[in-house]
């Protein structure tokens, strides 16, 4: 469950005061819509974050072998084109994208949007929210993004044409032209 938090009497919040409000909240899970409106999510079960974990692996694992970018997990924030900062349980950024960030860039918020994303549906997350994220996602630039609802073992997959496919566990996933040569089936990692 999210929590909205709107500090509109005091003025939206600039890149550089959100980067510090969560800086001095850092045990809080936080991102900003693009209507600046401030997020506060409730952590996840382990149950959750062990499958979290056990993809980002997966992720990792396979860009040790490629070296195509680089990828992050749930605390990395990403400012998009629109205005809002997200944080998707699993990211990657091509070293094509990487090569537009500044290294003073990197320590912050970065304004460049992952290349491919994954996001888990947590026990406290409303399955029509997370789809307006990864549209979110998709309109501001990632060219693929898996979400993951593991209740139900259905993995809604976002390609960057558009197209919005439902897939369930027991078939493999492809990182398709996104992250070639990536290939994961959900069941086994359950």
């Amino acid at each position: 469950m999210e929590t909205i938090i709107n500090f509109n009497s005091f003025g939206k919040f600039d890149d550089e005061q959100l980067f510090n409000f969560c800086y001095d909240n850092k045990e809080l899970r936080i991102e900003r819509d693009s209507k600046g409106q401030i997020i506060i999510m409730a952590p996840t079960g382990l149950e959750t974050s062990f499958f979290n974990s056990d993809l980002a692996y997966e992720i990792i694992k396979w860009n040790k072998k490629y070296k195509k970018g680089k990828v992050s997990v749930s605390n990395g924030g990403y400012t998009l084109q629109n205005g809002a900062m997200r944080s998707p349980d699993v990211g990657f950024v091509s070293n094509e994208r990487l090569k537009k960030i500044s290294d003073d860039e990197r320590k912050k918020f970065s304004k460049v949007c992952p290349d491919f994303i994954i996001e888990l549906i947590s026990e406290s997350d409303s399955i029509n929210y997370a789809k307006e994220k990864m549209e979110e996602w998709m309109e501001n630039g990632c060219r693929l993004g898996w979400l993951i609802d593991s209740k139900n073992q259905k993995t809604y997959i976002y390609r960057e044409n558009g197209e919005r496919i439902i897939q369930t566990f027991e078939h493999e996933l492809s990182g398709e032209n996104v992250l070639e040569g990536l290939s994961i089936k959900l069941s086994e990692l359950l």
